[in-house]
């Protein structure tokens, strides 16, 4: 371990993320579990955070590397939830498409896969779990015209979650994800207060995404501009900063392709191609290059600190974590 700072008398844990899902398994750790341990070695790691594609293969990702899970998410479940077909039909087709993509057509087939992926989830030995709270139309992607309000998202999400974490152990912590669209951006005091006020699963907090929170701002053109938003933001949440266990660290500069996808954008948001390509190039996890990002695992000193980047292949993996981890030595 690099990193020496603590928190409550413990050593951050360095995480990176990773997905069971086939080609993640086969082109990142080549479907052999000696290849994922090398990775974890030789970048002086602690284990990943896990996203359960599949049932967990205990073989593969062993028990003691699995420190978090981050829970599947859907970028668009405000219309289902609240049984909005007519938005459904426009936005995903018929009634096949819709049950395929939530696992049914009522509430309860959608809650019954949360709680399914939960149960899969709390059979590892993870000590947290991570859930995105954001709301997007596919239209609304590249327009960022969103028919959602931020409260109207959270207060919704309040109402999925407290569904669903029956099913979660009471001693497993529960982290929610920040992200850019309508929901928990973290830039309204007042929804976090009211995110933590209702939810039933007391033992809960906030997984910081760098990046995401970024990704609100875009104006910002350096990492330095960038680090500087993030610090201002966390010490806007007051007391509600205390509840940042987790960091989802890397960087996004993206304001200006948004600036300019917003006003030229010609892309048919219906195909999910184009759809995800434009998500990535907004939301870029590249790993941060100026040391100034330091100051934000100072400031917060979490519990978990995750190096989150999309893998493109195993060589692009380990570009990417070898200039975070250069850029954050002697943290």
């Amino acid at each position: 371990m690099e990193l020496e700072t603590y928190k409550g008398g413990s050593l951050i844990l360095e995480l990176v993320n990773l997905s069971n899902y086939p080609s993640d398994t086969k082109d990142l750790i080549m479907n052999h579990a000696e290849s994922l341990e090398d990775f974890l070695n030789t970048y002086d790691l602690d284990g990943i955070e896990m996203m359960l594609c599949e049932p967990w293969d205990a073989e593969l990702h062993r028990p003691e590397w699995i420190k978090g899970i981050h829970l599947r998410f859907w970028f668009n479940w405000l219309d289902f939830w609240r049984q909005d077909y007519a938005s459904l039909y426009k936005e995903i087709g018929n009634e096949d498409f819709i049950s395929k993509c939530y696992g049914g057509l009522t509430r309860q087939d959608w809650l019954n896969v949360y709680r399914q992926n939960i149960i899969y989830s709390a059979a590892t030995p993870a000590e947290y779990m991570v859930f995105h709270i954001a709301q997007a139309r596919s239209s609304e992607v590249f327009n960022y015209r969103f028919s959602a309000t931020s409260r109207e998202v959270v207060m919704a999400a309040v109402e999925v979650v407290n569904e669903i974490t029956r099913e979660l152990p009471s001693d497993r912590l529960l982290l929610f994800e920040n992200l850019w669209w309508p929901g928990l951006t973290l830039l309204d005091k007042d929804l976090v207060e009211y995110l933590f006020r209702n939810i039933e699963h007391k033992n809960s907090g906030i997984m910081l995404d760098t990046g995401h929170l970024m990704n609100t701002n875009l104006d910002l053109n350096t990492q330095a501009e960038a680090v500087d938003y993030v610090l201002k933001t966390i010490e806007d949440l007051g007391e509600y900063k205390t509840k940042i266990h987790g960091i989802h660290l890397h960087y996004s500069l993206s304001g200006r392709y948004v600036k300019q996808k917003k006003q030229f954008c010609t892309d048919d948001p219906t195909d999910p191609v184009q759809l995800m390509n434009h998500i990535l190039q907004i939301d870029q996890h590249l790993p941060f290059t100026d040391s100034a990002a330091k100051k934000i695992v100072h400031r917060i000193c979490p519990d978990y600190l995750i190096h989150e980047f999309v893998q493109r292949s195993r060589l692009d993996w380990q570009q990417k974590i070898r200039i975070q981890k250069s850029t954050m030595a002697g943290v």
